[in-house]
């Protein structure tokens, strides 16, 4: 069955229209909830195991009202994107934004966001190299994408849910690998040392903040016209059990997509042609320590939060009152964003969201 249409952001399903370039975003399970009401005073004030510095935290993060909280742990979110786009998920604003896959963990998430529809064989995070197509594969074999097509991520798994061995149209660099082959400055073989050498806090999931450098070293020299960027810290400090470290990981993301944001725009085949999505893979529970996990049996980590800015998007801000959106939408609406036509074949797969 399709899925619901709604109102949003492109311009038209296919209509003319000014973005050239797509950038979707991925910062891993950071809840709809602090996005929306920032630092969570139940665990700020309510659970110092997970502080640390629990005085600095508080100082750093804790403000009188929701809006204040929000846009001190994101404000280029709050600031720019919110205010020049739009952004989806605030339940108690009658907004929702919801996965449609059932199981609340990253490859399904993964997987739904980037081919359009939920896939029950998709049942682990250690599935292997993924049976469908993505949109970003989809659209690397169409001329006008041909060598434009890139995906970053800190995980590891990156390789197989864009299924790098069938994919090659997709440059993927993921996880821990060090990211230049051949190192022409200082710099690079700098970059490549600190991959191979720093002490890794998890196995299979690389900084975000090397991934960063990655990045915008690849941006500047290969110009890429659809971008996959897929930061892990939030998702993993929150298993870990730190919140403190889950709000210090949201600043740095939002700072990472302001950073990431300034440059497009300070280069010219990117200035005012450019559309970013930016949203998560899952959610989290909300009720006591339910905040560190997700999955099938977790209440509430089906909710996410959308959120798009670019020359197609009318800046609606906040959304309030609205029909619901789903993961399963944003792969279609990406390719829409280009002006393409995006069906991967099976027939849940979500339509593009569209304005009235």
């Amino acid at each position: 069955m399709k899925r619901l249409l709604v109102f949003v952001f492109v311009a038209s399903a296919l209509g003319a229209q000014r973005t050239k370039n797509v950038v979707l975003i991925v910062t891993d399970g950071l809840r709809w909830q602090d996005v929306f009401t920032g630092a969570d005073s139940s665990i700020l004030f309510g659970d110092p195991r997970s502080l640390g510095d629990t005085a600095a935290i508080r100082r750093d993060f804790w403000r009188p009202t929701a809006e204040e909280r929000r846009r001190t742990m994101m404000p280029f979110l709050w600031g720019t994107v919110a205010k020049d786009g739009q952004i989806f998920g605030n339940a108690t604003k009658g907004s929702s934004a919801q996965i449609t896959n059932g199981l609340k963990f990253s490859y399904p998430g993964y997987n739904e966001m980037l081919t359009g529809a939920a896939d029950p064989k998709v049942r682990s995070n250690s599935f292997g190299k993924n049976p469908n197509q993505t949109v970003f594969e989809t659209l690397s074999k169409r001329p006008e994408f041909s060598n434009r097509v890139a995906a970053f991520g800190t995980w590891g798994v990156f390789r197989d849910i864009f299924n790098t061995s069938r994919a090659t149209g997709v440059f993927v660099r993921a996880g821990f690998d060090p990211p230049i082959a051949s190192p022409r400055t200082r710099s690079d073989s700098t970059l490549n040392r600190l991959y191979r050498t720093t002490f890794r806090q998890w196995d299979d999931n690389a900084y975000d903040a090397f991934m960063q450098t990655s990045l915008l070293d690849y941006l500047r020299d290969h110009r890429p016209r659809l971008l996959f960027v897929g930061y892990g810290e939030t998702d993993e400090w929150a298993h870990s059990g730190r919140y403190d470290r889950v709000l210090r990981s949201a600043r740095a993301v939002d700072d990472y997509i302001a950073e990431l944001w300034r440059t497009l725009q300070s280069m010219p085949e990117y200035r005012g042609t450019t559309s970013m999505i930016i949203t998560t893979d899952h959610g989290r529970g909300s009720v006591g320590n339910t905040w560190r996990d997700h999955g099938e049996n977790v209440e509430g980590a089906e909710n996410i939060w959308i959120a798009v800015i670019g020359p197609d998007t009318p800046a609606m801000g906040e959304r309030r009152d609205v029909s619901r959106v789903t993961q399963s939408q944003i792969a279609a609406t990406l390719a829409a964003l280009l002006s393409q036509k995006y069906a991967a074949g099976a027939p849940a797969i979500g339509d593009a969201i569209r304005k009235h």
